[in-house]
């Protein structure tokens, strides 16, 4: 037989079985593409032939949710006015269950048994509001917008940046919250007799809320965008903590004010330095005699102070190299001069106290026959004194215009 023949019969038994199974395939992928339209569409509900709705992702499976889903606590809100951000989830006010023509929704199950009274709903009488109220919707103590609207002698909303928290339950507070490692900051917390008094770990002492502000205006210049942002924060994690809601003032709002602050302040911010150099040296125990006949006497900071009725320093004296004074050095040590120095910010009636310093730098200028000098070290004028004193009026003129007292607690906060 030749080879040709056996291939032809060959072809002949197999191609029935080829039909065959081409044949099933075709059928059973038919199959499949029947079944997967009927339940395996992603859009679409095998048993109600409904879509669901693509601009609410999730929106059915969400209200499906809410029937079953266990009353839980509502979590800390954050009101950030800057960004506009809302809280990561907002409370729906509850309302009275109300009958509906279409059921929303319904879950079907396979069986008869089941199947039947899913679409055999009754009306059901509405719960009375005061029933309906879970614990999971707890209000704040204290509404944020009132909290936000009280003045507190503790702070000043031109250079306090200010934010408000208002807790769920009254609470103790056991520890004071690290918010800031720059920047000065005060707490004051509203207690249950709704008084407001600086916030501290006292034991049987419960708050409704807090008040906290950093002071984002000193001698260490203007808080930076990032310094209040990460105040924001710490502020948030301290609320989330306490299990309260949380307001922020604006922080573009915030420094449209308080920047024009800071540059008056970096402006107004002078301390005056005159110099008393001798010619040769003199004695410590001279210098130390001098100074406190003129009332002054020595700190725990190496320097000379003169202080007030109030008793707050009015006027210091330094070394001339700004090293400390002790009292073994002052003893066994001789000085080539001092330097006062006249505080603007920090001293009230600027006028009348500069005529006093230089009335002191004279006199000990006699007594220990010292010569006075300006930085360059060159010889002052009565000329130059007057300019001195009418540059010290006018910028406390400055300070007073937008309402900071020269030595005031006020501007001792900004000056510090």
């Amino acid at each position: 037989m030749s080879t040709n023949t056996i291939l032809i019969i060959a072809i002949l038994i197999f191609a029935p079985v080829f039909g065959v199974l081409l044949y099933n395939t075709y059928q059973e992928k038919k199959y499949r593409d029947s079944i997967r339209a009927q339940f395996g569409h992603a859009d679409k509900d095998a048993l109600m032939e409904s879509y669901t709705h693509s601009v609410r992702d999730g929106q059915q499976q969400a209200l499906a949710a809410e029937t079953e889903a266990a009353p839980r606590l509502q979590p800390a809100f954050i009101k950030f006015s800057r960004s506009g951000k809302q809280a990561d989830e907002i409370p729906v006010a509850e309302t009275p269950a109300e009958p509906d023509n279409t059921p929303a929704e319904p879950i079907l199950q396979a069986e008869p048994a089941v199947k039947a009274p899913a679409f055999n709903f009754q009306p059901i009488p509405a719960a009375a509001p005061s029933q309906t109220q879970e614990p999971a919707k707890r209000k704040l103590l204290l509404d944020l917008q009132d909290l936000a609207k009280q003045q507190l002698s503790w702070f000043d909303s031109r250079f306090d940046y200010l934010c408000y928290i208002s807790l769920k339950e009254p609470q103790e507070l056991h520890a004071m919250p690290r918010l800031s490692s720059r920047h000065r900051f005060h707490i004051a917390g509203c207690t249950m007799d709704d008084r407001f008094q600086i916030a501290e770990p006292i034991p049987s002492v419960y708050y409704q809320g807090f008040v906290i502000g950093l002071q984002a205006i000193s001698r260490n210049g203007l808080a930076s965008i990032a310094d209040l942002e990460q105040f924001g924060e710490q502020a948030n994690a301290f609320a989330e903590k306490m299990d309260g809601g949380l307001l922020l003032t604006d922080i573009d709002t915030f420094l449209s004010i308080a920047r024009p602050l800071d540059d008056l302040c970096a402006r107004v911010d002078q301390t005056i330095a005159i110099h008393l150099v001798s010619r040769n040296n003199v004695s410590g125990v001279e210098l130390r005699n001098a100074v406190e006949r003129q009332g002054f006497e020595l700190s725990h900071d190496g320097m000379f102070y003169l202080n007030d009725a109030k008793g707050e320093p009015l006027f210091a004296i330094s070394t001339l190299d700004n090293s400390a004074f002790t009292a073994t050095l002052l003893s066994t040590q001789n000085y080539r001069g001092i330097s006062m120095l006249f505080d603007a910010p920090h001293i009230p009636d600027g006028e009348k106290n500069f005529n006093r310093f230089m009335d002191i730098a004279v006199k000990l200028s006699s007594m220990l026959g010292l010569d006075l000098v300006n930085d360059k070290l060159e010889e002052l004028s009565t000329q130059w004194l007057k300019e001195i004193r009418s540059y010290v009026v006018a910028r406390q003129d400055e300070m007073k215009r937008v309402g900071i007292e020269p030595g005031s607690e006020l501007a001792k906060r900004l000056f510090s």
